[in-house]
């Protein structure tokens, strides 16, 4: 299993962990605990393989890194 199996296994668990909360909810607890508890390398690797089309990776954690890689964006152009 490679380094990004991993995260992907990872996200797509805390993903299942936060979808009984409802869509919108989700996606935003998952977002806040990928930054609060995801090293920055994590992040920048699930945000990079969700680039290079996030395989394996279930919808919800998918817009959640899709979140995390537009706050990155905006606050390195800030």
């Amino acid at each position: 299993m490679s380094h990004d199996d991993k995260l992907v296994r990872m996200a797509n668990d805390i993903g299942r962990f936060f979808a009984a909360q409802g869509e919108a909810r989700a996606v935003e607890g998952i977002a806040t605990h990928l930054r609060k508890f995801w090293t920055p390398r994590m992040r920048a690797e699930i945000i990079a393989h969700v680039e290079h089309g996030g395989a394996g990776l279930d919808d919800l954690p998918r817009r959640a890194v899709a979140r995390l890689a537009a706050a990155s964006a905006a606050a390195a152009a800030a």
